[in-house]
């Protein structure tokens, strides 16, 4: 839909977004129109260099061509049906998924927090059958990030941020340990535990990695004690940290992995992945949902892994990452630069507000996110190239620059 052939201008669609809608986003000065590969135009004319691909989703390019073929063709075969018929996508995707990650079962959602919602359920409820009806507590890490939705909302570790102030109490069930301490994690544990939910990095909680030690350490534990290790890869999966799915860089499997984001390839898609002995306790009637594994999700995400694979992207993820890292380290004022493959975070000292820095690279054509007083967030598209980076990296140091 372009702007011209409504004869609008970009104050009328601001005004009707002011006017009718819900605003909970800080928006930028932009009516984006068209993206393609790294870049997204506005209906100025305009181009950004995307360094933020629609949060972690458009890993294989904006509108990557066989995602967009993909989509078109199913649409012409079958836009959706409810899941008491089978469908070819929907099938197809299951065992593409579940041969690449190494898990047994999966079940289609709409997007990440719905899949957290679902790996919460399935835990809970092999807890409650497997040892009793006191067993579905779940530890979880502070300044983890789970979604926005009652469930993943409460076990999402902030407490004392906008994220859970307001709605009440939260859902009962859910305590929160110091992420990468694995005796945080264990004190935490009690006879009532079932499972221990993680990212293996805190994306919004500014980007930070869970460590090697921590990571085996957790699974160890897991073991050890009869729990569930449950994984929110959300934002990690998908060749994103330089591995497929980035628990595949701990040498560790988990029991429930949740997915969503950059699987989809721009159409709104999650799913949960459980070997088959906890996936066994979801049955008729327990779960379930309308839209989740839609025909046209599943085709744009069989093409987008397809390609996110073929392409070896995470390969690229990682050799790109660490030049784009390198070269971040020189700018005026960083304190750290950390994350693995092209999920990164920069981390300023005090004498430099990250919002301040955002603002600056979105006015000279760059998108990029700020978290909390001191971090900016990049997490471009996985084509990512070395030229991209020395062209954000100009616009990065210039932002900065300009605020000293």
């Amino acid at each position: 839909m372009k702007l011209k052939q409504l004869g609008m201008t970009k104050e009328d669609i601001k005004g009707l977004a002011k006017k009718y809608m819900i605003d909970t986003y800080e928006r930028f000065d932009m009516v984006a129109e068209t993206a393609e590969d790294m870049y997204i135009y506005d209906t100025e004319g305009n181009k950004y260099l995307d360094f933020y691909a629609g949060i972690a989703v458009n890993s294989a390019g904006n509108c990557n061509e066989k995602v967009v073929a993909a989509v078109i063709d199913q649409v012409k075969d079958i836009m959706h049906t409810f899941n008491y018929p089978y469908t070819i996508p929907q099938a197809l995707l299951a065992e593409k998924i579940c041969t690449t990650t190494g898990m047994d079962k999966i079940f289609f959602q709409n997007s990440g927090t719905e899949a957290n919602e679902a790996m919460i359920k399935m835990a809970r409820k092999y807890g409650t059958e497997k040892y009793g009806p006191d067993k579905y507590n779940i530890v979880t890490a502070k300044m983890g990030f789970h979604g926005r939705s009652f469930g993943s909302m409460s076990a999402t570790g902030q407490p004392d941020t906008a994220c859970q102030q307001g709605f009440g109490k939260m859902v009962p069930g859910f305590t929160y340990a110091d992420y990468n301490d694995l005796e945080s994690f264990q004190a935490a544990c009690t006879e009532n535990t079932i499972a221990i939910m993680l990212e293996p990095v805190q994306g919004e909680g500014g980007v930070h990695p869970a460590t090697m030690e921590f990571m085996k350490g957790i699974r160890d534990f897991c073991d050890k004690k009869g729990l569930l290790l449950l994984l929110d890869e959300v934002q990690t999966g998908w060749c994103r940290t330089g591995t497929v799915m980035c628990y595949m860089q701990y040498g560790i499997k988990p029991d429930i992995v949740s997915m969503a984001k950059a699987m989809g390839g721009g159409m709104p898609i999650g799913a949960i992945c459980a070997t088959k002995e906890v996936a066994g306790v979801f049955t008729m009637g327990s779960h379930g949902t309308t839209y989740g594994g839609h025909p046209v999700c599943c085709a744009a995400a069989l093409a987008q892994i397809n390609e996110l694979l073929d392409r070896n992207l995470a390969g690229n993820a990682a050799e790109i990452g660490e030049y784009f890292k390198n070269k971040l380290l020189g700018l005026p004022h960083v304190k750290e630069v950390r994350g693995p493959g092209l999920l990164i975070g920069v981390e300023f000292d005090k004498s430099i507000k990250a919002i301040d820095v955002k603002h600056g690279c979105f006015d000279r054509k760059l998108i990029i996110t700020a978290i909390g007083s001191s971090v900016i967030r990049m997490i471009p598209p996985l084509i990512l190239t070395k030229e991209d980076c020395d062209k954000a990296y100009e616009i990065i140091e210039a932002a900065v620059l300009s605020l000293l």
